[in-house]
């Protein structure tokens, strides 16, 4: 896997960069915001360790700038921030996953792997799982001989859902990672699109349908 770390404390980027090359994964190291978004946009990762404080641009910055421009990569925050209202922070601003400083290497190995797992399987153009399969070129969601078009809203909750599956999709990040941070949509517009996918879901004959977690938000769930 092919992994960004974003630190500015060289020592420790360059220690994390072992343990993940140890364990057989590629790493690069970008020591400020700014530089950090330069390779996200222009580097095929895997996965990205953001910290929150950073030279430039901090790490919420960067999350927010990411998800603004619909880049759905995943996000585990690594990071001396500790608060529950920190960790809230990063996750409803776009993070996967967060891991404070300091941190055994086996636990960070571990969210990594478990991060790597939970991904629906990217191939090419294509994003797979279970029985589904989202082109990105055609905007279209296919199951078996099925297949149905996607609007840009319901295309972009698709891609999110179906990249990393496992996750809980809280009303506030869908309106940020598919509307944008600066939009106006609010949870109707939501639910309206997510009912929508779930009419796509049923015609398809899909054994994934999304759940919806009262007060907490919508996960992908196969029946059985």
């Amino acid at each position: 896997m092919n992994i960004l770390i974003v630190e500015d404390e060289k020592d420790l980027a360059e220690a994390v960069k072992h343990i993940l090359q140890k364990a057989g994964h590629s790493a690069d190291i970008a020591g400020d915001g700014l530089l950090a978004l330069d390779y996200i946009r222009t580097e095929g990762y895997d996965l990205i360790l953001l910290d929150i404080m950073l030279p430039g641009l901090d790490g919420l910055g960067v999350l927010r700038q990411m998800r603004s421009e619909k880049i759905p990569t995943p996000v585990l925050m690594l990071t001396a921030r500790a608060e529950i209202s920190d960790k809230v922070t990063g996750l409803n601003a776009g993070a996967d996953d967060y891991l404070t400083k300091p941190f055994d290497p086996e636990e960070l190995l571990a969210r990594v792997g478990a991060m790597t797992r939970r991904r629906g399987e990217v191939v090419l153009n294509e994003i797979r799982y279970v029985d589904l399969t989202l082109d990105l070129n055609k905007v279209t969601l296919f199951c078996g001989t099925r297949s149905v078009q996607l609007s840009p809203k319901e295309f972009q909750i698709a891609r999110l859902m179906l990249t990393d599956p496992s996750m809980v999709y809280s009303k506030e990040v869908l309106i940020t990672r598919a509307w944008g941070m600066d939009s106006e949509a609010s949870d109707n517009n939501v639910e309206a699109y997510v009912s929508f996918l779930r009419k796509k879901l049923r015609y398809l004959n899909s054994c994934v349908t999304i759940r919806n977690l009262q007060k907490i938000g919508y996960r992908l769930e196969v029946s059985s």
